[in-house]
């Protein structure tokens, strides 16, 4: 329906502004930091922050607490600074929002969001952008996201948001309605035959296919009637169209005598 339809969000593109000490301020930045190696203390700050604490039962946050974590990681093995961790980890928290905002496919605008969001770290450009990332480390961002999050974008699609369900209904303006049987029954009475009206178009079709079967008719007694018929040595060709509600389909045979 038009009402449920209008409830369900569409594709759409989106502004990137610089996100440092968005998703993960200066304080839990140095946490996270100071506790490299530890994987379980990284996790539980992650599932502190985020309430994640359902990840056991819950799939989705799971899958979060997986992402976030790899994440930090990726950010540890590259030697990230803390303002690079926070602004590293708020792109792919947002990049993931931007992601599971809609049911619709909307990689194209989720990628584009990714790369104004790593531009905006990049390049000195203040207030609008600013220089956080070397040319090599915007190379390995770009790569790890596209090798582990856009790879499996429809994934991340089909885990975080909800089935849509169209149900379509076609009405035929101009056309008469046909009564049903079960109505047709009851105003005639029981025991009576029913005769349905013929609308104006079905009257159409079928006087359209008589003229058909008329021409299918002579064109086959002209081909029968023209011709030598040498056995061996000619070819009668017999063309027939064969009227199947509600398509014409045309058989050709070719006869050898």
């Amino acid at each position: 329906m038009p009402c449920e339809m209008s409830k369900v969000p569409l594709p759409k593109e989106h502004k990137a502004a610089v996100c440092i000490w968005d998703a993960l301020d200066v304080t839990t930045t140095e946490a996270i930091l100071g506790a490299a190696g530890d994987r379980d203390e990284i996790q539980r700050q992650l599932i502190e922050i985020f309430d994640l604490a359902d990840n056991k039962q819950n799939k989705r946050s799971a899958i979060l607490l997986d992402l976030y974590y790899f994440t930090i990681q990726f950010a540890l093995e590259r030697g990230f600074s803390k303002e690079q961790t926070s602004s590293f980890f708020s792109i792919v928290k947002k990049t993931h929002e931007v992601c599971i905002e809609t049911p619709f496919g909307n990689l194209e605008q989720c990628f584009n969001y990714f790369k104004e969001l790593v531009l905006c770290h990049a390049v000195k450009r203040p207030p609008w952008s600013i220089s956080l990332f070397s040319p090599e480390e915007v190379k390995a961002v770009t790569e790890y996201v596209v090798n582990t999050y856009f790879r499996h974008f429809k994934l991340y699609k089909y885990a975080f948001t909800p089935v849509v369900r169209l149900d379509l209904a076609i009405n035929y303006v101009g056309l008469p309605d046909t009564p049903e049987p079960e109505e047709a029954a009851d105003v005639a009475g029981e025991g009576e035959p029913v005769t349905v009206p013929e609308t104006e178009t079905e009257g159409a079709v079928q006087e359209e296919l008589g003229e058909t079967e008329q021409e299918y008719s002579f064109g086959l007694r002209m081909t029968t009637d023209a011709g030598p018929w040498h056995q061996g040595d000619s070819w009668i060709i017999w063309d027939f169209l064969m009227s199947t509600s509600p398509d014409l389909l045309r058989v050709s045979l070719l006869i050898k005598f």
